[in-house]
């Protein structure tokens, strides 16, 4: 026969030990976020150029504290130590909502991509402690070099603490609105030096038969004052400033020059309509060079040579434009002009 008692006594030590093991539990320390004292910004000078959308990123040491961190700018000052709202203020900045992957085939596909928000034209991105200053920047808003510009700190915390990064430096240059350029980036002044390709081979002078170099040919960015489009023109002069038949450049893929659209060629020009700024975004493109920097162009054209050897010419030029505008750019061949015509 079962006895009930001994079943009673015997189950009673053991619900006092799971009780006990629930107890210790309770009294064990709970995992908690942590802060790392060494965490630190990496870098605490930041020289961007305005009118460009560039981010200062891998720039702040976690030293392994918790994620995620928050990142908050504070006391944004001026060097007088006077709070500064111009860096508090949000402005309409074109930020990208899809991937811009360089095959899109219409402006209307590329805008439609991109849209309007409200942003300070300097700030830190929540999560990641990285810097961006927006393209609406410019220096008739932000103080630029030689000023020593803004200080700022920066507060971050997590559930483990908080922290306050102080004395972080902004001192950014002018805008310039193309590259490559001689235009001096503290004071703004342009030199006279020529902007020059970046390669030209096979070129022969028309006069000498002599071959033409990079000294021979004058690059020029020209914005029509007061358009409204969104435009790129590219036009060939000769030594006398003569208008040179883009068509005579026979081997140039005009339709893959660049990412544009609707393209009119005529006697004079070639003209696209383009989205700003070029290249859209720092990606490597059909139009753009290998690291996705700068977009590229290409001019060629053959010809046959003495005992009617084919020959191939071709010249080069890696470029910028970040402003949105209608805008030229010429090539001027300035000691003599190319030969086109067969021996």
């Amino acid at each position: 026969m079962i006895n009930k008692k001994h079943i009673i006594l015997g189950t009673v030590p053991i619900l006092f030990a799971l009780a006990l093991l629930g107890a210790c539990k309770k009294l064990l320390p709970t995992d908690r976020d942590y802060f790392n004292t060494e965490a630190r910004f990496t870098q605490t000078l930041y020289k961007p150029t305005m009118g460009r959308t560039t981010l200062m990123s891998d720039n702040f040491d976690a030293q392994s504290s918790s994620q995620p961190l928050t990142f908050k700018i504070v006391n944004p000052r001026n060097s007088d130590g006077v709070i500064a709202p111009e860096l508090i203020k949000p402005f309409d900045v074109l930020v990208w909502k899809k991937s811009y992957t360089g095959k899109e085939t219409s402006l209307e596909e590329i805008e439609s991509k991109r849209a309007i928000e409200q942003h300070p034209l300097f700030e830190i991105r929540e999560h990641s402690g990285e810097f961006i200053l927006w393209s609406a920047s410019n220096s008739r808003v932000l103080k630029a070099l030689p000023d020593s510009g803004y200080t700022f700190d920066v507060e971050v915390t997590n559930n483990g603490g908080r922290r306050y990064f102080n004395n972080l430096k902004l001192q950014a240059y002018r805008e310039r609105a193309y590259e490559p350029n001689r235009i001096d980036a503290i004071s703004g002044a342009s030199s006279n030096a020529p902007i020059r390709l970046n390669s030209i081979n096979n070129f022969k002078a028309q006069r000498t038969g002599d071959p033409l170099t990079i000294a021979d040919v004058k690059v020029d960015f020209n914005k029509k004052q007061g358009g409204t489009g969104s435009s790129l023109t590219f036009r060939f002069l000769d030594s006398i400033g003569q208008t040179i038949d883009p068509a005579k450049f026979s081997l140039t893929a005009w339709n893959k020059l660049v990412h544009g659209f609707n393209m009119e060629k005529t006697s004079t020009y070639v003209k696209y309509n383009v989205a700003y700024p070029i290249p859209l975004v720092e990606i490597p493109t059909a139009y753009t060079t290998v690291d996705g920097k700068e977009a590229t162009l290409k001019f060629s054209y053959d010809r046959l040579g003495f005992g009617g050897i084919k020959e191939t010419a071709d010249m080069s030029f890696n470029f910028n434009i970040y402003e949105k505008g209608e805008w030229e750019i010429i090539f001027s061949f300035t000691r003599d002009n190319p030969k086109f015509a067969n021996e």
